[in-house]
């Protein structure tokens, strides 16, 4: 920005990358972009040929940014914007960020499939063993050819012959198949197997795990048919993953995820809820996007497979329960406000084709079951991937989210919470914060004397103080801080003594290092000077907080789990999820994340949700297994204790300001609490303890 920003100016925010500014009317769309650090590809130098800048305007009341978004407020196309329509063609609702200008208050989506650093979606496969016990199987018969002296139905020779050969008994069909039966039975395909003279031979696809007891014939092809295949999904918050999956021999054809769409509607999940409350159509359009985004993957899977996406027979999904509901179709609202009420908390199965799913007609669809108002059928699977209710140790189990799903137990007793941890892990809310995407910092070093910073970039293999980093970057540039980036560069800031036990960053050492520079009232730490074109990146003190608030939401749901298991210790603890895949579990402790532990039995297990719908795809007892098992496990609400606040409090301070950690003191240094201007010692305490209690009853609330 050529002037400082005026607070009358436009507000513009960017998804799904979080980041917003304030913009003179008149500032083109691509120009706020690049000076928020918001990666928009422009091959053309915004002479608007390449098309490669696109941009989406969402429309509505974000009532959590105080934004009001409309396509009037965003410039009509010009004559080179529709010039480019004209020859080369914009899909609906796309403009060319080069040539629209800002006219108001926006909310810009930068569409995924413009972006080829996009965000790294990092929720892979499993390589587990999983037994394979499907839930559709196929089953080639020959069928009697129609006689005059024995005159039943076709479908009813069908169900003779799948009696007599595959012992099926009291078999249904899908209604879609009945109009169809003939034609099938009678269409003779080229290299197929031999048939006994006056029989016809056909495959049917069986599923055996319909609401009914009764199997239920989903599929009928002519001739021999041997491949069936199946997706295990998990909608998360900011990623959807999926596997494709063959049914028959349990093997992994292809996984991919991609961003979800919803982000543009809010980053958290209250925010999505207000959405839905905000606006008459809210939930419309988020259960649109959300499918939509579903079938695009599935697309994607199927291409990488080469598979046929009608092959697809069998779904599971897995999801936190306001995106269970807003995939289902269901109303969230009643989840934004206590008592936090499940619409349906059981499993559930559709057939595919009423949620709009673009697969075979007759395949079904499967939900695992919910545990809790805000822990979902996600921390379901990930919990039947892990199996705490296994366990003779005491296990934690944690999902680390825009909220947090939290399991511990073991086979005497499982209980569970969740804590609103917000977006700032994910680079939300966070100056300088991004989502994990080429350019991102995802590892961070301080060193100790120095204050000097090192650090890793995604997408570059060189640390920034190894010879040919710089060239080795410049194609993605260093453009922000990932979350794993987040958690370390706040733990180094600790270990290092910037900043204090309470989270306040040391001015005084501006004396000692260039890196501590004054900003406003407070400090803030630079982490690197940018180069033309790059953002400077740094870390304020207001980012400190919101890590700090956020790991105190987590860690204090986390004690309130121990105590009602008269916990002192946990024995082990696995990270789910694909942040939790990238946190350093010595940075986690130091920050006061996670409980002291043995470091070697604190373990990363990816995309557990992921595995455990996969477990639930390719062996049906497993849906039995997760259905007993959530059942028994106690649901504590944190909004209910009120403990919680005091928890809360304590949770602030890096580790713990009550808690010891001597596992952790074994194999790190921590440093002597340290006192700053804003810690117990001098007259700002009592405010500063009353802005953590309000934070408390907001994390409970």
């Amino acid at each position: 920005m050529n002037s400082p920003a005026n607070i009358t100016d436009p507000l513009v925010l960017f998804m799904p990358s979080g980041k917003r500014g304030r913009f003179p009317v008149g500032t083109p769309v691509l120009d706020a972009a690049r000076q928020l650090g918001v990666y928009v590809e422009s091959v053309c130098g915004g002479r608007a040929t390449c098309g490669r800048c696109q941009i989406e305007v969402q429309e509505g009341n974000f009532a959590k940014h105080k934004i009001v978004s409309s396509n009037d407020h965003i410039s009509p196309k010009g004559p080179k914007e529709e010039r480019y329509e004209r020859v080369r063609g914009l899909p609906d609702g796309r403009r060319l960020s080069c040539s629209a200008t800002i006219q108001g208050d926006l909310v810009i989506d930068v569409p995924q499939d413009t972006v080829i650093n996009a965000q790294v979606v990092r929720k892979a496969a499993t390589d587990r063993v999983i037994e394979r016990n499907a839930a559709v199987q196929l089953c080639y018969v020959e069928v009697e050819e129609p006689d005059m002296h024995k005159p039943l139905g076709d479908l009813d020779r069908l169900k003779a012959a799948l009696e007599k050969d595959w012992g099926w008994k009291e078999l249904l069909i899908a209604p879609h198949l009945i109009p169809q039966i003939q034609k099938i039975l009678r269409t003779t395909l080229p290299d197929q197997p031999e048939v006994s003279p006056g029989k016809w031979g056909v495959t049917a696809v069986v599923h055996r795990d319909m609401d009914s007891s009764r199997p239920f014939i989903i599929g009928l092809y002519p001739g021999l048919k041997n491949e069936a295949y199946g997706i295990a999904c998990d909608i998360g918050s900011t990623t959807i993953a999926m596997h494709l999956v063959s049914l028959l021999s349990g093997r992994i054809a292809a996984s991919s995820g991609t961003s979800n769409p919803q982000i543009r509607f809010g980053e958290d999940l209250m925010s999505r809820v207000s959405y839905v409350m905000m606006n008459p159509d809210g939930r419309e359009a988020m259960t649109k996007a959300v499918r939509e985004a579903v079938n695009t993957l599935i697309g994607k899977v199927c291409d990488e497979g080469a598979v046929d996406r009608h092959d697809i027979f069998d779904c599971v999904f897995v999801a936190n329960p306001i995106m269970h509901h807003l995939f289902l179709g269901i109303d969230p609202t009643e989840l934004g406000q206590a008592p936090f009420a499940l619409a349906v908390s059981g499993a559930l199965q559709y057939w595919a084709h009423e949620l709009d799913i673009d697969v075979s007609r007759g395949a079904r669809l499967y939900t695992l079951p919910c545990i809790a108002g805000h822990v979902g059928a996600d921390a379901a699977g990930a919990t039947l991937s892990e199996g705490p209710y296994r366990q003779d140790k005491m296990m934690l189990l944690v999902d680390v989210g825009t909220n947090a799903e939290i399991v511990l137990g073991n086979k005497d007793r499982v209980v569970a919470a969740s804590s609103p941890t917000g977006p700032a892990f994910e680079g939300a809310e966070i100056s300088s914060g991004q989502r994990a995407a080429p350019g991102a910092i995802e590892r961070v070093r301080i060193d100790p004397e120095t204050l000097e910073p090192r650090y890793h970039v995604i997408g570059t293999e060189q640390w920034s103080d190894e010879a040919g980093f710089d060239e080795a970057s410049w194609k993605t540039g260093v453009t922000g801080i990932c979350g794993s980036a987040i958690i370390e560069v706040v733990a180094e800031m600790y270990l290092s003594g910037i900043i204090s036990e309470d989270g306040v960053i040391d001015g005084s050492l501006a004396a000692k290092s260039p890196r501590i520079i004054p900003n406003g009232r407070t400090f803030s730490y630079l982490l690197r000077e940018g180069r033309q074109g790059e953002p400077r990146i740094t870390v304020t003190q207001n980012d400190v907080r919101a890590i700090q608030l956020a790991k105190a939401a987590l860690y204090a749901g986390v004690k309130l789990l121990m105590e009602k298991q008269g916990a002192e210790t946990v024995d082990a603890i696995r990270f789910a999820g694909a942040f939790g895949s990238f946190i350093d579990p010595k940075y986690a402790m130091v920050l006061g994340l996670i409980p002291d532990c043995d470091l070697a039995e604190v373990k990363a297990v990816g995309n557990a949700a992921g595995t455990g719908a996969l477990m639930a795809l390719l062996n049906r007892d497993h849906r039995r297994e997760i259905e007993r098992e959530v059942g028994r496990i106690e649901k504590i609400e944190t909004a209910l204790e009120p403990h919680f606040q005091q928890l809360f409090i304590d949770a602030m301070a890096l580790p713990n300001k009550v808690d010891p950690f001597p596992k952790l003191s074994e194999q790190v240094k921590l440093p002597p609490r340290k006192a700053t201007s804003e810690t117990e010692t001098d007259a700002a305490a009592p405010r500063r303890r009353s802005r953590e209690e309000r934070a408390a009853r907001r994390a409970r609330d």
